[in-house]
């Protein structure tokens, strides 16, 4: 599964780039993650619970920058495996950031893979899970810079 977006935030750039380089920052922006924990430098552990049609699944995740090139893009591969069924859930995410105005264009793309039981749920309903959680993630983006900056490491 592919798919991608962008956001604008009336915030510069470099600050932008600074708040998504915090884990801790983006997750927060990502609903039903939890246990952030970072392993090493640039790798990080969290669970994510999400609801996909009618079963609850939680993700055991590992997230690892495999990529910074500030203050333009971040790369980062992000693996998964669902607890109590059998199943794999891989992707590649790729944020890149651009000036437009006074304001931020963050465009992403994300190239996403499940396999096993949880991958037998059909392409559709996954593509459905999967713009809803985009569209939050967008949401909670914009709304933490249009209020005060956020803090940066």
């Amino acid at each position: 599964m592919k798919f991608a977006g962008q956001v604008r935030v009336k915030a510069p750039r470099a600050t932008v780039y600074a708040a998504l380089r915090d884990a801790h920052f983006f997750a927060s922006c990502v609903d039903g993650v939890s246990a952030l924990t970072e392993t090493a430098p640039d790798r990080y552990t969290a669970t994510l619970e999400t609801k996909v049609a009618y079963m609850k699944f939680s993700f055991k995740v590992s997230v690892a920058v495999v990529r910074a090139d500030a203050p333009r893009e971040i790369e980062a591969k992000v693996e998964g495996t669902p607890l109590g069924i059998v199943g794999r859930f891989t992707a590649t995410a790729l944020t890149k950031l651009s000036e437009a105005g006074d304001e931020t264009r963050i465009a992403y793309e994300v190239d996403a893979a499940l396999t096993g039981k949880l991958g037998s749920l059909g392409q559709p309903v996954l593509r459905a899970k999967a713009k809803d959680m985009e569209r939050q993630f967008a949401a909670r983006l914009a709304a933490a810079f249009a209020g005060p900056a956020p803090a940066t490491p």
